[in-house]
């Protein structure tokens, strides 16, 4: 469906819920420990995710055409991201020193944490 589906006020609606799912996605992954400092994820992934799934929860686009654009969407972003890690993988590594892993990246490339009003302390 293309986003013109939506009148004014459920595109709101729709952005309202993506603004409060990004809050939760980011204090999730930070307590599963996935070092995201810009909050990518959450937000190009989790929102992503649900503004696929609301064009066909509140408007006229059906589940399973959105469903099939989700699964081609992530696939494609899969392989191309996976190819993308191994070559840059061979060619300078992709992995930080044990200190900046456990401080996280925010940290040591930011001097700062990405979300400090969500971080209850270290393990």
């Amino acid at each position: 469906a293309d986003p013109a589906s939506q009148n004014a006020l459920m595109s709101t609606v729709i952005g309202g819920i993506g603004g409060v799912l990004v809050v939760f996605s980011i204090v999730l992954l930070d307590k599963l420990k996935i070092d995201d400092p810009v909050g990518a994820i959450s937000v190009h992934g989790t929102v992503g995710i649900w503004g696929v799934l609301a064009v066909a929860i509140f408007g006229d686009a059906g589940f399973a055409g959105q469903i099939i654009g989700l699964l081609t969407i992530f696939v494609w972003v899969f392989v191309l991201s996976l190819v993308t890690w191994l070559v840059l993988k061979a060619i300078m590594g992709v992995r930080v020193s044990e200190e900046d892993e456990y401080n996280g990246v925010d940290i040591s490339e930011c001097g700062m944490e990405a979300y400090p009003e969500f971080v209850s302390g270290r393990a």
